[in-house]
């Protein structure tokens, strides 16, 4: 009898309310535009590239990942379809023939000698059967409202993954942009590293400059060819994956930045009613939501269980049978007013004593929809440090491009100088070649930091929900299983040892 007590009732799991960012988005300098200053949904287009919008354009079709996510959306709609049957009636038609032979001496011929080795042939057709479970507690509608939770659940956990691909194919794309222009500028180092090195070199041999000058000279010719070789294999990195992502072998990206690209610089903006409208536009927000939603109505499912239910079950039809000697009249016997048959069978099933199942499963229902409550909780918190993040890292990059960026026009204006020297004849080619060349590591620095805002900028595409608005609104109300209509009958139920 211990299994059917109740268990203490637990306060369930609260849902969050947006986190306070105001501090946050004043400190990142980003300014604020209009309510609709949420990404689109080509939110990659502002990056100006036709190349880019192609790449997408096939990942978005032929991705595997995004195909697994929709067939899985397939799935849980087709649950839907399941779960919705059991609010109507099962309506079949049954036809059947049996022939059978009863034993000479077995339990038919013990009550009956005369039947004994007699052979019988039976007909059955049943044009209606039926049986309908009313649904007095809503714990069928609970189920398919539950099926619906998930299957938009799913929904969100699609567009996720769309985004998610969407923002991968970007900064692989960016960052192949930015590694290719590298690459040139590393070419062109090498190519005077290598001049800079046989400078020395004559130099040495005429015995104008010493030995150390040619090893130092040596070694910045050999971290010039490094650098050339490890940027050659990082952009063969980003065109593998980009050939991943668009569904396709390896050779397909291969040489994929080769000629003159052209990326334009992109500042995103911030909506007004960030954070409030987080729901809205983040999928795997608005996914955990439903989550949870789904787990609220199984709550409602386990809690009818503990309560009456009624089904009936209605049948009609034609019935039949001959000695297998009469066989031919078995048609004739079949389909005859007197051969008609019907049932109605109404039925009441009432839970007594179920050892502690009913009450374990409604608590496991419980745990469940917590546990989504939870991850809401998170989710949410994670999405607000997401936008913290990317407006940190947006504001950061930002500073040091521009700062590089000075610092490059200043190592123009030597290089500059030491050209216009060497054509005077006051200095000889080792000074301009040397500042020629820390101008390209200059600008090299600033490639990559240029790469870094690009980055960051898809990040907080990302981060905004990468053109979602599907989701509920804030306003809307959350779900309250304890609330439930049916919660004090239960837990009177439970408290009188039922469960």
């Amino acid at each position: 009898m211990s299994g059917c007590v109740p268990t203490a009732q637990q306060q369930r799991a609260d849902f969050m309310e947006p986190p306070p960012m105001s501090r946050t988005i004043a400190a990142s300098g980003v300014k604020s535009v209009s309510a609709k200053g949420w990404p689109s949904q080509q939110w990659w287009k502002a990056f100006r590239s036709p190349e880019l919008d192609r790449i997408m354009e096939k990942s978005l079709i032929d991705n595997q990942n995004l195909r697994k996510a929709a067939d899985t959306l397939k799935e849980a709609e087709s649950a839907v379809d399941i779960a919705s049957s059991r609010l109507t009636p099962y309506v079949e038609t049954d036809l059947s023939y049996k022939q059978n032979r009863y034993a000479e001496r077995g339990v038919a011929a013990g009550l009956n000698p005369k039947v004994g080795g007699l052979e019988k042939s039976a007909a059955f057709l049943n044009p209606i059967s039926a049986k309908w479970e009313l649904d007095f507690w809503g714990r069928n509608r609970a189920l398919l409202d539950a099926a619906i939770g998930d299957a938009l659940a799913q929904a969100g956990e699609l567009e996720q993954t769309r985004l998610l691909l969407t923002t991968s194919v970007a900064r692989a794309y960016l960052r192949g942009y930015v590694l290719a222009e590298q690459l040139k500028l590393a070419k062109e180092l090498t190519s005077l590293r290598r001049e800079l090195r046989q400078l020395f070199e004559t130099r040495y041999a005429t015995g104008i400059e010493p030995l150390d000058f040619v090893q130092i000279a040596r070694s910045n010719e050999e971290a010039a060819v490094r650098r050339e070789a490890s940027l050659v294999a990082a952009l063969s990195i980003q065109e593998n994956a980009l050939a991943r992502l668009m569904g396709e072998g390896p050779d397909v990206a291969r040489g994929l930045f080769e000629g003159k690209k052209q990326v334009a610089p992109v500042q995103p903006g911030l909506p007004q009613r960030l954070p409030i409208e987080l729901l809205a536009h983040r999928p795997d927000l608005m996914a955990a939501l439903r989550r949870a939603e789904a787990w609220a109505d199984r709550i409602h499912a386990a809690k009818a269980l503990f309560l009456p239910s009624m089904d009936i079950s209605v049948s009609a039809g034609l019935e039949a049978s001959v000695t297998s000697s009469q066989f031919a009249k078995l048609g004739g016997y079949l389909f005859n007013p007197g051969a008609m048959v019907y049932s109605v069978t109404p039925g009441l099933h009432l839970p007594i004593f179920q050892g502690g199942k009913l009450t374990g499963n409604l608590e496991m229902q419980r745990a469940d929809y917590d546990q989504a409550v939870d991850t809401y909780n998170e989710t949410l918190l994670t999405a607000a440090q997401q936008v913290a993040d990317a407006l940190a890292n947006l504001k950061r990059f930002k500073s040091e491009y521009e700062s590089q960026s000075r610092f490059v026009q200043a190592r123009r204006a030597e290089a500059d100088l030491a050209r216009i020297r060497l054509s005077n004849g006051l200095r000889d080619r080792r000074e301009y070649v040397q500042e020629y060349a820390d101008m390209l590591d200059a600008l090299y620095i600033q490639r990559g930091l240029e790469g870094d805002k690009l980055v960051a900028a898809v990040d907080l595409f990302q981060a905004l929900g990468g053109g979602f608005d599907a989701g509920p609104q804030a306003y809307e109300p959350k779900p309250a299983p304890e609330t439930d209509p049916i919660t004090p009958v239960v837990d009177a139920v439970q408290s009188l040892g039922g469960g």
